[in-house]
C-alpha cells in the first residue's frame, strides 16, 4: 500500500474568455488518483470538508478507487485555487486556504496510518507548508519505519508559504529521510536562488536522498544519483494544460517502482530506474493532453509506455495493469 499525505482542493480553472470550471485538485489528492488508477492499492491521508466541494473531492477518490484514510468530514470550508491557464496552457495559482478543512491534520491521526505498514509513503505541495498539516506530516516523516520508501515533492508555492525559513527548514529537516526527492527547476530556483540546476540538485542530494529526479516542462528529466545523471526525454505531445502533470509523474514513478516491487535499496540502479521515468514522464504526456487534473488510467498508460519492464525477473506489475479499473 502507497499513502499520500497531503492536501485537497478545487482548482477553479479559468481560461482566457472567463469561463470557469470547478475540478478536483491539490497535488497529493492528484497524486493519491493516479496510484490507484493504475491498479495499486493507494491511501489518500488528509481532511475532507462535508461541503458540496468536499463532496465532490471525495466522490472522485472513491471513483478512482482511492481508500481515504480518514474518512469523517468537517465542517470547515473545502480550499480553493483559482487557476489562470495562459495561452501555453501553463496554469497560476492564487490560494484561498484560511480556516479551511484541507489542513487540518492532527499529528496522532497521521501517524496512525503507520499501522497498516505502509510499502511507501508520498508527502509534499502544500501540506508541507500550512500548518497543523505541516507539523503534523514531520512527525509522521518521523515515525516512518527504515523499510519504508519516503517520495518528497516539495512542488513549493511561494504565494502560500509565510514564514520562508521555517518552511525551508522543515524541508531540510525531511529531505534527510527521504529517499526519493521529485523536484521541478522551479522548486531548486525558489529553494536555492542563484544555484545551478546541478548544485541546487547535488545539495538536495548530500542531504541523504539516494535520487534527486529534477523535472523541467517539456524538457529532459534528470536524476541525480551519487553515482551521476540519468536523462530521460519527455514525449512531445498537444498540451492542452498541464494542470497535474508534475502529479501524475510522481505518483506514476512511485506506483510502477512498487509494482516492480522495488524499495528503497533499489534506488541505485540505474536500469529500472531508467524504465521507471520513462513511463512517469509518459503518464505526464497523457495528462498533458486533456484539461484538468486527469491522469492516465493503467491500460491507457500501458499502451505508450514500458510499464511491464522484468528485469529478466517475470511481470509483477502485469496482474495490477490488467485488473485496473478505468
Amino acid at each position: 500500500m502507497i499513502v499520500v499525505a497531503g492536501e485537497n482542493l478545487i482548482d477553479l480553472l479559468v481560461d482566457e474568455d472567463g469561463n470557469v470550471l470547478a475540478s478536483p485538485g491539490g497535488g497529493p489528492f492528484n497524486v493519491a488518483r493516479t496510484i490507484a488508477r493504475l491498479g495499486m492499492a493507494s491511501t489518500f491521508l488528509g481532511r475532507l470538508s462535508r461541503d458540496h466541494f468536499g463532496q465532490m473531492l471525495r466522490h472522485r477518490l472513491e471513483r478512482d478507487g482511492v481508500t481515504i484514510a480518514l474518512p469523517e468530514g468537517l465542517d470547515a470550508p473545502s480550499a480553493l485555487a483559482v487557476v489562470d491557464v495562459d495561452s501555453e496552457g501553463t496554469p497560476r495559482y492564487r490560494f484561498h486556504l484560511s480556516g479551511t478543512a484541507a489542513f487540518e491534520l492532527d499529528a496522532a491521526s497521521a501517524i496512525a496510518v503507520l499501522r497498516s505498514a505502509p510499502a511507501a509513503l508520498h508527502v509534499g505541495t502544500l501540506g508541507l507548508a500550512i500548518d497543523p498539516m505541516a507539523t503534523s506530516l514531520e512527525r509522521l516523516v518521523g515515525e516512518l519505519p527504515a523499510e519504508t520508501l519516503l517520495l518528497v515533492d516539495p512542488n513549493c508555492r511561494p504565494e502560500a508559504i509565510g514564514d520562508q525559513a521555517a518552511y525551508e527548514a522543515r524541508l531540510a529537516r525531511i529531505f534527510r529521510r527521504a529517499d526519493l526527492v521529485k523536484a521541478s527547476v522551479e522548486d531548486l530556483e525558489y529553494l536555492f536562488p542563484g544555484a545551478s540546476r546541478s548544485d541546487a540538485a547535488s545539495t538536495l542530494l548530500a542531504l541523504g536522498p539516494a535520487a534527486v529526479v529534477v523535472t523541467d516542462g517539456p524538457r529532459p528529466v534528470r536524476a541525480h544519483l551519487a553515482a551521476g545523471e540519468l536523462v530521460v526525454e519527455i514525449p512531445a505531445t498537444d498540451v492542452v494544460d498541464t494542470v497535474g502533470a508534475g502529479d501524475a509523474f510522481g505518483g506514476t514513478l512511485l506506483a510502477w517502482w512498487l509494482a516492480h516491487e522495488l524499495g528503497r535499496p533499489d534506488l541505485a540502479r540505474r536500469e529500472p530506474l531508467r524504465a521507471a521515468l520513462t513511463t512517469a514522464a509518459a503518464a505526464a504526456a497523457i495528462t498533458c493532453e486533456r484539461s484538468g487534473a486527469d491522469p492516465p488510467a493503467a491500460a491507457e498508460l500501458d499502451r505508450r509506455s514500458n510499464w511491464a519492464w522484468t528485469d529478466g525477473n517475470g511481470d509483477p506489475a502485469r496482474a495490477a495493469v490488467d485488473g485496473a479499473a478505468p
